[in-house]
């Protein structure tokens, strides 16, 4: 499977293709069944299983897994939401090929059960769950018993990522079709989904020239196409020269870690723009990094203009909030540019300002604080992380990656990429200067910006699971040349 996320209307037109291209939805529901039945018995040994079913496709799944498990000799009941006469179309012809019960879904059906497989409801589901459905969910999450989540599970919002009024399924595997859903990636959700499994279940995969999906896993395969390679005739020079600007004597190290991530992921050179009062300290501990004093917006601006070298900058680590900070910006500008920490704060009173100001190759690395400052009341406004960066990006006509431990970066077009491969110890100090310098050292050789902000934030999650527990920022960027080879390899 590759990186394509669908929407749930997405999925639709999917199951429709497949319909209008020779494959019958009764096939495809027989096909969900039997992955999901090859599935749990990879898993788990055979024990009593329960499976609730809905009244709508996911219940017709679930029929199939029932019927599946029995064949292979489990001991299997079946839990029904609303009467078995009213089901329709597949889900009523599946429910035709199961010989045994199906019993009213209650809460108590659950005991002396060894399993439970959830397809009460799917993806698409849009309102909170109540009634039995809510009773039995929350008696399940109670019970702890290992479940097996049909598509989502049961509760979750498929587009949102999160439950509906607080409450969904919480399941050890989910077993999806095709491709994920953005609830597979987003927060709280991806965590009630437990280990995914994407099926193939026999949808064309043409179906996705006609959908052309917006929404992407940040993985390897999104950007390693134009990931940047060393050429046997280049030189350092062709690798690009990217500059971060410190800030003031007291503040020096947020620039130096940014540096540090621009050099190991490949920049051919690193300097520090010093102020004054800096040059001491930063020129005390750098080496294989250049220390350029400069003095105010004026100078900044001279440094980078003047110097064509100079293809990437990285503003706002350490650098203060204020005025001083915006005319730096301004100065920076007549290149590509990564704006992070005091570089946004500084506009938190007119963000419109710094919009007239940013061309398409700048890339904003807001955390959730500083994305609410420049574009108040998004967050909360949009329906989910997705819909926010991407009106973020609209509005601010560059490249916006919105940080957290699902980071999703989008594009002013309107791509998205969602990360799932940060672990919570990477939530320490400094870590996000070093993704500043890993973009600006994409941005350096030629990477452009929506595909150099994805690969620095999967490298950057990538650094610290290999690290493990006890990081700090100035870990991560000597994990970073052992991913580098290994993309090599990956490369072939």
């Amino acid at each position: 499977m590759t990186h394509e996320i669908l929407t749930v209307a997405e999925m639709y037109a999917a199951d429709r293709f497949a319909a209008e291209h020779g494959v019958p939805s009764l096939t495809l529901m027989e096909n969900a069944g039997r992955a999901i039945t090859e599935a749990i018995v990879k898993r788990y040994s055979p024990r009593a299983a329960m499976v609730l079913c809905g009244p709508g496709n996911n219940g017709g799944d679930g029929f199939v897994v029932a019927r599946l498990l029995k064949e292979r000799g489990w001991p299997v009941r079946l839990a029904l939401l609303g009467a078995r006469e009213r089901l329709k179309g597949d889900a009523a012809a599946m429910a035709a090929r199961w010989t045994g019960e199906s019993e009213p879904l209650s809460p108590r059906l659950l005991d002396g059960s060894g399993l439970v497989v959830d397809a009460l409801f799917g993806a698409g589901l849009e309102r909170p769950l109540e009634g039995e459905a809510r009773e039995t969910v929350e008696a399940l999450n109670a019970a702890h018993l290992p479940v097996v989540a049909v598509d989502v599970p049961s509760g979750l919002s498929g587009d949102l990522g999160r439950p509906l009024d607080g409450l969904c399924v919480e399941a050890e595997v989910t077993v999806t079709f095709f491709r994920k859903k953005p609830a597979h990636l987003l927060m709280p959700g991806r965590l009630c989904c437990g280990e995914v499994v994407v099926a193939d279940i026999g949808i064309p995969e043409t179906a996705l020239e006609t959908i052309r999906p917006r929404i992407f896993a940040n993985e390897p395969a999104l950007w390693q196409a134009e990931f940047p390679r060393a050429e046997p005739l280049g030189n350092k020079y062709s690798r690009g020269h990217a500059l971060i600007v410190s800030g003031p004597a007291h503040a020096t190290g947020a620039a130096r870690l940014a540096a540090r991530g621009a050099l190991r992921i490949g920049a051919g050179l690193v300097s520090v723009a010093s102020p004054p009062d800096a040059v001491a300290v930063n020129a005390a501990q750098l080496t294989a990094i250049m220390v350029k004093p400069f003095d105010g917006a004026g100078g900044l601006a001279k440094m980078i203009c003047t110097d064509q070298r100079i293809n990437a900058v990285v503003i706002g680590p350490g650098c203060g909030v204020g005025e001083a900070t915006k005319s730096l910006v301004d100065s920076a500008l007549c290149t590509k540019c990564v704006l992070d920490a005091d570089a946004l704060t500084s506009f938190r009173d007119d963000p419109g300002k710094l919009f007239l100001l940013l061309t398409p190759d700048c890339v904003l690395t807001p955390h959730a604080g500083e994305f609410e400052r420049i574009f108040p009341g998004l967050l909360a406004r949009a329906p989910s992380r997705v819909e926010a960066v991407r009106e973020a990006a609209a509005e601010a006509r560059c490249v916006v990656l919105l940080k957290g431990p699902d980071t999703a970066v989008a594009s002013p077009e309107g791509l998205v990429s969602i990360a799932s491969n940060a672990p919570p110890w990477l939530a320490t100090a400094g870590a996000g200067d070093v993704l500043a310098g890993f973009i600006a050292g994409l941005l350096a050789q030629g990477m452009a910006s929506f595909e150099a902000a994805s690969a620095a934030v999967w490298l950057h999650g990538e650094a610290a699971a290999r690290f493990g527990p006890g990081l700090i920022a100035e870990d991560l960027p000597e994990q970073v040349p052992a991913l580098l080879k290994r993309l090599r390899s990956a490369d072939g």
